[in-house]
């Protein structure tokens, strides 16, 4: 692959990432609510979701779903309905109080903030749409592998995806101490945190 066309599609990367989306939404509630470390493990789950998606896209599976008006309602809805459940799990814990230690320690480990980062990217069939749109335009039949390069292309996707992630996930983790240290600041956060799960869940299923 020529250095011209790796440095167009990190341009090209780089502005669709700058616009914040749903991914972003979700590492800034998940820093605010449970740290920045969580935030962080947030982060790598999503990337993982997105180099699940870029292997798809490769082996031309993410064709099938769009192809597939069945299956990409079934993701589409299963998608929305996991959304619907993390927003529903923000609910309930509205009326209890957390201190920052317990907080920190007990109420949801890294390995859940993981699974449901993977899950959140996973069950997004845009996100498969998009890699199986976007990634062929940098792809020249006559420079090797088309397999090879989608990999590639979509290795640097994620990578700059990862960086901008982490930004937004560092940022929010530290507003996390201040807030978690007033009772009526954490229902605030949680409520509006499962907002946007809820916001989330509406645009996977109906945009």
């Amino acid at each position: 692959m020529q250095t011209s066309t790796v440095l167009t599609f990190c341009a090209a990367t780089l502005a669709v990432l700058l616009v914040p989306g749903p991914s972003v939404a979700y590492v800034v509630a998940c820093g605010i609510e449970h740290g920045r470390v969580a935030a962080l493990y947030s982060v790598l789950g999503l990337e993982t979701g997105a180099l699940l998606h870029v292997v798809a896209a490769a082996l031309g599976l993410a064709t099938l779903l769009a192809s597939s008006e069945t299956a990409f309602l079934i993701v589409r809805y299963a998608g929305a309905a996991y959304l619907i459940w993390l927003a529903t799990r923000q609910f309930s814990r509205c009326g209890t109080r957390t201190t920052i230690a317990r907080h920190r320690r007990g109420s949801v480990t890294h390995l859940q903030v993981y699974r449901d980062g993977v899950l959140v990217d996973l069950l997004n069939p845009k996100t498969a749409l998009f890699f199986l749109a976007f990634l062929p335009q940098f792809v020249h039949p006559g420079r090797g592998p088309a397999v090879l390069q989608v990999a590639v292309l979509g290795g640097l996707f994620v990578l700059l995806a990862a960086a901008c992630d982490t930004a937004y996930a560092v940022a929010a983790g530290g507003l996390a101490t201040r807030i978690q240290a007033s009772p009526t600041w954490q229902r605030g956060i949680r409520k509006t945190t499962g907002g946007v799960y809820l916001g989330l869940a509406g645009l996977a299923a109906f945009s």
